[in-house]
């Protein structure tokens, strides 16, 4: 009897899966002959989630640009060769030069140093932490802030990224010294349509940094068509471009900061002016390692599986390459895009990823030139649900289509990859990838919703 149950419940879930295998290949039949995809590179994998049997394959071998897809590996590899728990720690104290005695601060590289998406981050909880700590010590006098920068490279910004998206919020590169998500908002005013748009203000108050508008206003329905632009070399004027809607008196839009350590330090001057007498106000770097410091505060940063939430939940680019920086760290010795790559790959390598299936260039997939395979993305999404960390690895995966999967976009590409759990009570794990379609991105993401719903 129990014989018999067990070879009806197998062919069951055999015929269940065949029947989705052809619901899929029907569904991809008619995705791959719309006009959409008729110049496009379309590639999905599904596997068994128990088993890791394959039920579906089309171009899962061939390297795509992935867009923030991409952070699903990132995330897993931090998890993998981080952990969980692992936090960033700031740490600040006082050293003695031959000019006097100076603030000495270790950065760690935390991409969530002055966040605002936790109470315990924000700037002015920092901000006053650091103050009851310099009033403690009893410092009334300091002729610098020096920032030990040893652990970390000089780069700041991906090679591979594209000049347009610098200077916008979603283009902050991760440093050293990461500040406020390395963001600020340009508030902004604008009349009637063809006008000029004036700035307002930044908040907060850029130190040695202005933004000069070149926008226009636009009509009173258009939407944000603008662009802001990072300044020529060695100059200290952004650029904003394109349009806004017209007739707005508080429009904001969100750039990246052009110099997060000299915002930082002239922010902790402002701070401390009143009780600290600062001799010079400019940014100080080493990457001379201070052995006699007296340390006075060290900041901590949310776990781990916070961050990540955040990563994946909001795609936030800053946190990818800050992650991908702090496995090259960990891995290498020295905190670059370069290390964490060539970390990453050898880590994948060992779990069974060919090194060319994971063409690389950042953390985040905002590089257009990234091209990593759907299988390697599938690959990392079995390997992460059999590791201890996968609950919160899984919790941090934002709901599209009522399905737990990670979206990607940048020009011309658009992806999901992800899990879900069938009615039938089926696991399957998936990547869907979309490179040079045609038409809108609205109506392809329904259309790639419609093949997806087959897993449902």
């Amino acid at each position: 009897m129990k014989w018999g149950l067990f070879l009806f419940l197998s062919f069951s879930c055999f015929w269940t899966q065949a029947q989705v295998a052809t619901q899929l290949k029907r569904a991809m039949e008619s995705f791959n002959a719309d006009e959409q995809t008729q110049h496009a590179l379309v590639s999905l994998y599904v596997v068994d989630a128990g088993s890791g049997e394959v039920v579906f394959d089309q171009n899962s071998d061939l390297g795509m640009a992935t867009a923030s897809t991409e952070k699903i590996i990132t995330a897993a590899t931090a998890f993998a060769v981080l952990g969980k728990d692992f936090t960033y720690e700031t740490k600040i104290g006082i050293i003695s030069t031959p000019k006097g005695k100076s603030l000495y601060v270790v950065p760690s590289g935390d991409p969530t140093l002055a966040s605002w998406r936790w109470e315990e981050t924000k700037d002015a909880v920092f901000l006053s932490k650091l103050k009851a700590a310099v009033q403690q010590n009893g410092i009334k006098e300091l002729n610098s802030i020096i920032l030990y920068t040893g652990q970390w490279g000089q780069q700041t910004i991906p090679g591979a990224w594209i000049w347009e998206d610098l200077g916008n919020y979603y283009g902050a590169g991760a440093q050293a010294v990461n500040w406020r998500e390395n963001q600020f908002d340009l508030v902004l005013r604008s009349g009637v349509p063809g006008s000029p748009v004036t700035v307002v203000k930044t908040t907060p108050h850029l130190y040695d940094y202005t933004i000069m508008s070149r926008a226009v206003a636009g009509s009173a329905s258009s939407g944000d068509n603008s662009n802001l632009y990072y300044p020529s070399m060695g100059a200290r004027t952004g650029i904003l471009t394109g349009s806004i809607p017209s007739g707005k008196n508080d429009f904001v839009v969100s750039g990246s900061l052009y110099d997060p350590a000299n915002q930082f330090v002239r922010t902790i001057i402002a701070e401390l002016k009143g009780i600290v007498h600062f001799t010079t106000d400019k940014v100080v770097t080493t990457d001379q390692e201070e052995k006699n410091v007296n340390w006075v505060f060290t900041n901590q940063s949310p776990g781990l599986s916070k961050i990540i939430y955040w990563f994946l939940r909001k795609s936030v680019n800053l946190y990818g390459e800050a992650l991908l920086k702090t496995i090259g760290l960990k891995q290498k010795g020295l905190g670059t895009t370069a290390n964490g790559i060539e970390a990453e790959t050898t880590y994948w390598k060992d779990k069974g990823i060919d090194p060319d299936a994971l063409h690389l260039y950042d953390g985040s997939g905002l590089s257009p030139q990234n091209r990593i395979t759907t299988k390697a993305q599938v690959t990392v999404l079995q390997y992460a649900r059999q590791q201890p960390w996968f609950a919160d690895y899984y919790e941090a995966f934002p709901l599209y289509n009522d399905m737990k999967m990670k979206s990607g976009t940048i020009n011309r590409v658009k992806g999901f990859s992800g899990y879900q759990k069938s009615k039938e009570g089926k696991n399957y794990i998936f990547s869907m990838l979309v490179n040079n379609y045609n038409g809108s991105q609205l109506s392809l993401v329904r259309k790639m919703y419609n093949v997806l719903d087959v897993l449902k």
